[in-house]
């Protein structure tokens, strides 16, 4: 059982010298592969636009979000296996861990959306076979699965903004359509909501009454995305009142709102895809393995690139799908693709995250785009604490103590590198990122209490905030950029709020040689 705190207190010293190996053998690791969209504000296009990229390593019961250490090249088959995220296994996570006594104010989280039908086929092969609908009797299955369906049902009782009530809120295709959540991927975020919703409640985060102020969820208008927050919501508050639930629509898979328009964003992302081409058509083994695809299937080889095959290939790989196969035809070809070819594939794949990692046109671009999604996140966070701040009468409705982003590889992958987590793997199917914010008992708690003024009172300073970045359940918090050189030693274990808040107002845009989003986004460049 998950447990709610880590009994941080005259221990802690020790505790975390304990910890202290394993830690240090889970987080500073090396090689993982992001994805950027061919536009900041279009449709995922996964393996396309960058020749992407994906891996998690296997483990046993922990998926690690960095990759182990290692003396030689990367399996990029077993690599891709952990990209699947099969849910056929029990999986510890660290949210609501935190020192004793200290309280949770607010959680935030994306998500990327589940396992999907592939965004593309590749010519004269046959589609993967792959039923879309729902049965509990088909695996993998959970025991919310037909309470999830049933409570779907009722969503017209729901509040949505008008471009979602038109998307189904279930996948119902016997024959999946292409980029159509699967029901792996509806199992994937049953589990995931509610692992958190394990993880937090014995922190009464929302209360049984909850109003429909306390919680917010967006999504992109893509199928996969609503329904995908729809199963993840269900899991953290099975049997929700519909009627308290307005589900908002973020036209941007960058969730930036109004604040969208940056040319020096755009100028960077142009520049990566260059780096990328250049990269991919000087690799030789790669020009020969899509040569060699194309004369298997009969196709031109520029016609199979096109196609990107990969994104086919993980799809029969997740599945356990034979790779396709074509007969012997007029053009005289035959034969099936094969895992070394799709190795191939996936080892450019690495080899491009290690030269992206260097080169650094991406990370300038990621922190432009996720300054507006990470600007709402800090004043989010801001209102909850000025709402529980000592002494003061907490707003009628409360704050959005609970908010969901659904979106995707293309919105977490920049979200990641601008957090300063270059080296955490590419988001997998249903991978999440988890900010927590917390505030510590008030100071004459545990502390001595400050002597007061002739004939004054002693007056109790309010407790301090502090902020927990969590990733597929692992805390990462000391490895994003605002709080990798804070000393968690000391009397305070967790990341200051102040360092996040600095970060996001102001440090982020040094690499600009600016000092606000917008000198950064419209300054010309020299």
């Amino acid at each position: 059982m998950l447990q709610c705190v880590y009994g941080w207190t005259s221990s802690y010293r020790a505790v975390v010298k304990m910890v202290s190996a394993a830690a240090a053998h889970l987080f500073f690791c090396l090689i993982s592969v992001n994805l950027i969209p061919t536009t900041p504000v279009e449709e995922e296009r996964p393996f396309h636009a960058a020749d992407g990229g994906v891996g998690v390593a296997l483990g046993k019961s922990r998926k690690r979000v960095f990759p182990m250490p290692h003396t030689q090249e990367p399996d990029p088959v077993a690599e891709a296996y952990g990209y699947c995220n099969t849910p056929n296994r029990s999986e510890q996570a660290w949210e609501g861990h935190s020192p004793a006594d200290y309280k949770l104010l607010s959680v935030q989280v994306m998500i990327r959306h589940g396992d999907r039908y592939p965004l593309y086929s590749i010519p004269k092969t046959k589609r993967p076979a792959i039923d879309c609908t729902l049965s509990s009797s088909r695996k993998p299955s959970h025991p919310l699965l037909n309470p999830f369906i049933s409570h779907m049902g009722l969503g017209g009782r729901g509040h949505w903004d008008s471009p979602l009530s038109s998307v189904p809120r279930l996948p119902n295709h016997s024959s999946c359509e292409m980029g159509e959540l699967t029901q792996t991927g509806v199992v994937q975020h049953l589990r995931n909501g509610q692992l958190l919703q394990q993880a937090y409640k014995c922190h009464n985060l929302l209360p049984s009454n909850w109003s429909p102020r306390q919680v917010w969820v967006e999504t992109t208008g893509k199928s996969r995305t609503l329904q995908s927050g729809l199963a993840f919501f269900y899991g953290f508050l099975p049997d929700f009142d519909w009627t308290k639930l307005t589900v908002r629509h973020q036209w941007s898979t960058l969730f930036c709102g109004s604040a969208c328009d940056c040319p020096a964003r755009n100028r960077y992302l142009e520049e990566e895809q260059r780096r990328q081409y250049r990269l991919r058509v000087s690799d030789t083994e790669l020009e020969r393995t899509y040569v060699e695809m194309a004369r298997t299937l009969g196709l031109l080889t520029r016609t199979l690139r096109a196609a990107n095959p990969i994104d086919s290939l993980l799809c029969h790989l997740c599945h356990g799908i034979p790779f396709p196969c074509v007969p012997v035809g007029d053009s005289g070809a035959s034969g099936c693709l094969t895992m070394a070819q799709f190795a191939v594939i996936r080892r450019q794949q690495l080899d491009d995250e290690v030269e992206r990692r260097k080169v650094g046109l991406y990370r300038n671009y990621a922190i432009l785009a996720m300054y507006p999604y990470l600007n709402r996140t800090a004043n989010k966070m801001e209102r909850v604490a000025k709402d529980n701040e000592a002494g003061r009468q907490p707003r009628l409705g409360g704050e959005e103590v609970f908010t969901l982003s659904s979106a995707h590889d293309v919105t977490m992958a920049p979200l990641l590198s601008a957090l300063g987590l270059e080296e955490a793997r590419f988001p997998r199917f249903a991978a999440r990122v988890v900010f927590e914010l917390w505030k510590s008992p008030p100071a004459t708690q545990g502390q001595p209490k400050k002597k007061a003024g002739k004939g004054g009172k002693s007056k109790a300073k309010d407790g301090e905030l502090f902020l927990r970045v969590l990733y597929n359940g692992e805390d990462v918090t000391f490895h994003t950029t605002f709080c990798r050189s804070h000393d968690r030693h000391t009397g305070q274990p967790l990341c200051p709020l102040k360092n996040f808040l600095s970060y996001v107002r102001r440090d982020m845009f040094r690499v600009f040689n600016a000092t606000s989003y917008q000198e950064a986004c419209f300054r010309r460049p020299v």
